[in-house]
């Protein structure tokens, strides 16, 4: 924690020290010291590092997985919507969520979407890859954002041939084609529960031409995680990074939409407000008027 934290140059690491040798004196299993490394990794005050115990690691890590499914549908205008959950799990449920990911993008694409609404309402977060490779063809190739470190060293995200890349180097999945050339305009729908990995690509579209994003501001941890796993299968996930788009501006807070919309989803009422602006400034756009 203390040579690769995010936010280490703010904690007084003696003092971590000293409270965790107190409180886990007398441990004699690793299970004895949870509760102590809970308490250290809070000290941290960044709200996205997380400590799972083995049992809750393999649930995280294994085939069985409930999410929301990967929603994709044209709209009136010949406008694409895609909604697009978080995902945690296994290497098969990512690859099943690209496949199903990348079938819905081709649904919502017929015939030939003018533009497209992302829908990041419900991204809880996960792993951001399989997501990115599910919007590549949307986003479209090249630099769409990076990771920044506390020295400030960056780590580049990048799309080629619909693929996602970090600093040029494949994170699995194979190509897609991209939809509109890959620059179609494209309105993205956040709201308090966009967080994590669903943050990161709400980055990953900010700087790109004629797109805009709208709804309430996200839940504010825009920031990368990297899982150590501990002798017993414990996994100590730790905030090392931020999020930064593709101009280099790095966030760690809430992100704010362009054009923020009271967002009523889940709450009961029949209309969808935040869907109804984008769809309005989206048909206002080239090739959708």
């Amino acid at each position: 924690m203390e040579n690769k934290a995010l936010h280490r140059d703010d904690v007084d690491w003696d003092e971590v020290r000293r409270t965790a040798f107190t409180e886990a004196g007398s441990a004699q299993r690793p299970g004895d010291t949870y509760r102590t490394i809970e308490v250290a990794l809070n000290s941290l005050g960044d709200g996205h590092s997380a400590f799972y115990d083995p049992k809750r690691s393999k649930e995280l890590h294994g085939d069985e997985q409930i999410r929301n499914p990967v929603e994709g549908r044209a709209l009136s205008g010949r406008m694409g919507y895609l909604s697009l959950p978080g995902v945690q799990g296994s290497e098969k449920v990512f690859q099943q969520y690209v496949r199903e990911g990348r079938d819905a993008v081709a649904k919502a694409d017929r015939p030939n979407a003018c533009g497209w609404v992302i829908d990041l309402r419900r991204n809880r977060g996960g792993n951001m890859w399989p997501m990115l490779a599910v919007v590549g063809p949307i986003l479209g190739d090249g630099d769409v954002g990076s990771f920044v470190d506390a020295d400030g060293k960056k780590t580049v995200w990048s799309i080629e041939k619909g693929s996602p890349r970090l600093d040029g180097d494949s994170t699995g999945w194979g190509t897609s084609p991209p939809v509109g050339g890959g620059s179609a305009p494209a309105a993205v729908l956040t709201s308090r529960s966009t967080a994590s990995s669903g943050e990161a690509v709400t980055v990953a579209f900010r700087g790109r031409p004629d797109t805009r994003s709208f709804g309430e501001d996200t839940t504010g941890v825009p920031t990368g995680n990297v899982g150590h796993r501990l002798s017993d299968g414990a996994i100590l996930n730790l905030t090392e990074v931020m999020d930064a788009d593709r101009t280099g501006r790095a966030y760690d807070s809430a992100i704010p939409p362009d054009q923020p919309v009271v967002d009523n989803l889940g709450r009961g009422g029949s209309r969808d407000p935040v869907l109804d602006a984008a769809t309005e400034w989206l048909s206002g756009q080239p090739g959708c008027a």
